[in-house]
C-alpha cells in the first residue's frame, strides 16, 4: 500500500464538449506534491511533467472549442500521437513518478468534470490498463476552494479567489502550461487556511 498521495495537475484541450463524438487534442500533467495524511510536501510542477498532442478520433468538431485550443486539427491528424499510445505513455509516466514517491496518483483539475470526463473516457476506451486514477481518485479545485471558504460553488471561480492564491503564470490554453499553472494554484490552496464567508 502506497504511503502517500501524489497530486497530479492535469489539463485538457478538446475540440468539443464530450469525448467520443469529439476529440481530446492535447493534455498535460504536472506533479504538484505529496500528502501523507499530515504533511503536504510541494514539488516544482515544472520539473516533472507529461505532455501529448493527439490525433483526432472523429471528424466532428466545434469550431469555437477548437479556436480556444489554438491547435490545428489537420496537422494533428498527420502528426498527432496515436491516442492509445499516448494514453499508455501517460500511464507509464504516472507509474514512474508514483513509484519514486511511494504514492498513489490523485488527479487534480479545475474544473474537474470536463478534464476528468475526457481523460477517463480515453483511458478506459483506449489504454491497456484502464485509468491509472481508478474511477474516483481525483480532486476538484473549485470544490476545495468552496469548502475552505464556505462559499457557494457558483461563487468559487478564479475571478472570485484572492489574487494571492492564483499562479503568476499566464493561462495560455497550452495544456502543459495550464497544468503547471493549475498545480501552483493547488499548492497555494492546500497551504491556505481559508476563511469562512
Amino acid at each position: 500500500m502506497a504511503k502517500r498521495d501524489l497530486y497530479v495537475s492535469v489539463d485538457v484541450e478538446a475540440d468539443g464538449p464530450i469525448p467520443g463524438p469529439y476529440s481530446m487534442l492535447s493534455f498535460g500533467m504536472a506533479a504538484c506534491g505529496t500528502f501523507d495524511g499530515q504533511v503536504f510536501t510541494p514539488v516544482d510542477p515544472a520539473e516533472s511533467t507529461f505532455y501529448a498532442e493527439l490525433a483526432p478520433i472523429s471528424d466532428t468538431y466545434d469550431p469555437a472549442a477548437l479556436a480556444v485550443s489554438g491547435l490545428d486539427r489537420d496537422h494533428l491528424a498527420v502528426a498527432g500521437r496515436d491516442p492509445a499510445e499516448a494514453m499508455n505513455a501517460a500511464t507509464a509516466w504516472l507509474a514512474e513518478v508514483t513509484a519514486a514517491a511511494d504514492a498513489s496518483a490523485v488527479l487534480v483539475a479545475y474544473p474537474l468534470g470536463f478534464d476528468w470526463m475526457f481523460l477517463y473516457w480515453y483511458w478506459m476506451r483506449l489504454a491497456d490498463a484502464g485509468s491509472p486514477f481508478g474511477h474516483s481518485r481525483h480532486l476538484d479545485l473549485k470544490s476545495l476552494y468552496a469548502a475552505k471558504t464556505g462559499a457557494m460553488v457558483t461563487r468559487s471561480t478564479k475571478r472570485q479567489m484572492p489574487a494571492g492564491l492564483l499562479s503568476d503564470r499566464p493561462h495560455t490554453h497550452n495544456a502543459l502550461d495550464d497544468a503547471i499553472e493549475q498545480a501552483e494554484l493547488f499548492q497555494n490552496l492546500v497551504r491556505w487556511p481559508g476563511h469562512p464567508h
